[in-house]
């Protein structure tokens, strides 16, 4: 495994926690996060010698770890740009409805190891047609 490539790779995910506090909006989020996913699964496939979606699925969770820290951490920031995730929240059940960052923590890991699994997924798909050094 190539940690260092798993760590800068993450980077995006930390500077992606960041900017969807406050200056990224819903509706574009997600065409910067296909944008990111393709990159990385270019350069895994381009850097890595095997195991590509391991080494995608392990950055995704490292991107799953700075988002979910960095939105929990900033919540009355975040929850003001983001009105669905209010609602979301105020919908689930009571224990949730009073603890929104543990809403906002779990709801984030089970967003985080689903897109890790995509990333892996898009990496083993780009060793198939990139072609490694």
């Amino acid at each position: 495994m190539n940690w260092k490539i798993i760590f800068q790779l993450s980077i995006f995910g930390l500077i992606m926690a960041f900017g969807t506090v406050s200056l990224i909006p819903d509706k574009v989020e997600p065409a910067f996060w296909v944008v990111i996913f393709i990159f990385c699964a270019w350069v895994i496939a381009k850097a890595c010698a095997g195991k590509y979606f391991l080494h995608g699925l392990f950055t995704g969770l490292v991107n799953c770890v700075w988002i979910t820290v960095v939105h929990v951490l900033f919540y009355s920031t975040y929850i003001v740009n983001h009105k669905q995730m209010d609602e979301m929240t105020t919908n689930m059940p009571a224990s949730f409805a009073t603890h929104p960052r543990l809403a906002m923590a779990i709801m984030g890991l089970v967003i985080g190891i689903t897109s890790a699994i995509i990333l892996g997924l898009f990496s083993f798909v780009a060793s198939k047609i990139v072609k490694s050094k």
